[in-house]
């Protein structure tokens, strides 16, 4: 063997790399040897695998995986090819950390708001109550779709019946678990006397024992109100019938949205 090869060993010792991943990277594909003898399978490297085998090193440093390295191998004939492949995937970093970042920054916010309405729930003082609705007239507007639909539906009575109105404004829920696209409501109004209005229901609401618990803050916080009446309805085993109800006792005016934390809902569940 001329002496300008080395043998695996001697390679091993110029390159810092262990003669396992020497065959390793061989069986990858991703530094050929020079020379594989046919007899005895002994591998040879030139002074060319050298560089290639220190290029290898340092990406692998750099936590490139072996497949990005065999495929810029691929691409890149030399040092200045490298060094616009680099460049490129400098950019690709910067551009994950950035968006790690927007990651770290929401969850922040969220920590932040689960904290807050853990601290809310805990300094309201409401309680779970059981007492009896009167009833009342209503004006309603029965739809399917997304929760946050109801809002057309409170317009539309307001538009129709403003100068009627009398109460804060309710919804009525039919489903028995929430429904992401297809839910089952009707936002209502109360009225002071039943007046006809083409496409609302009007009509008086039945009253009746129910199981109530005040909610204080966002409505998209409801669901640890929901928890807790539900606890206690299932420690009482009380039995409850649909539709629920949530009034609105404090909210977002029509132009001012005010502070959610402030919001007042009082979720109602009619015992069947």
């Amino acid at each position: 063997m001329e002496p300008s090869f080395f043998s695996i060993g001697e390679f091993s010792k110029i390159t810092g790399l262990s003669v396992k991943t020497l065959r390793f990277y061989h069986e990858k594909g991703l530094l050929v040897p020079t020379v594989v003898d046919t007899e005895s399978g002994y591998r040879y490297y030139d002074h060319k695998k050298i560089e290639k085998a220190r290029v290898i090193t340092q990406l692998r440093a750099l936590e490139f995986s072996l497949e990005d390295i065999a495929a810029m191998l691929r691409r890149c004939e030399d040092e200045s090819d490298i060094l616009g492949f680099l460049e490129r995937h400098k950019e690709q970093i910067e551009q994950g950390i950035r968006h790690q970042r927007n990651i770290a920054a929401n969850i922040e916010r969220i920590i932040a708001t689960e904290r807050e309405a853990q601290r809310v729930m805990a300094a309201a003082g409401y309680a779970v109550e059981e007492k009896t609705l009167e009833p009342m007239i209503v004006a309603g507007v029965r739809m399917r779709g997304k929760y946050s639909d109801c809002g057309k539906g409170f317009s539309q009575i307001g538009r129709k019946l403003g100068r009627h109105l009398a109460g804060p404004a309710l919804c009525l829920y039919y489903d028995c678990e929430y429904q992401e696209d297809d839910a089952d409501f009707e936002p209502c109004m109360a009225l002071r006397q039943a007046v006809e209005a083409e496409g609302i229901s009007v009509r008086t609401l039945p009253g009746g024992r129910c199981v109530t618990l005040v909610h204080q803050g966002p409505y998209e916080q409801l669901g640890r109100s929901y928890a807790k009446i539900l606890e206690h309805v299932k420690r009482k085993q009380i039995p409850i019938t649909l539709p629920s109800r949530e009034v609105y006792l404090k909210g977002p005016g029509m132009i001012f949205k005010g502070d959610p934390k402030k919001y007042l809902t009082e979720i109602q569940l009619p015992v069947g």
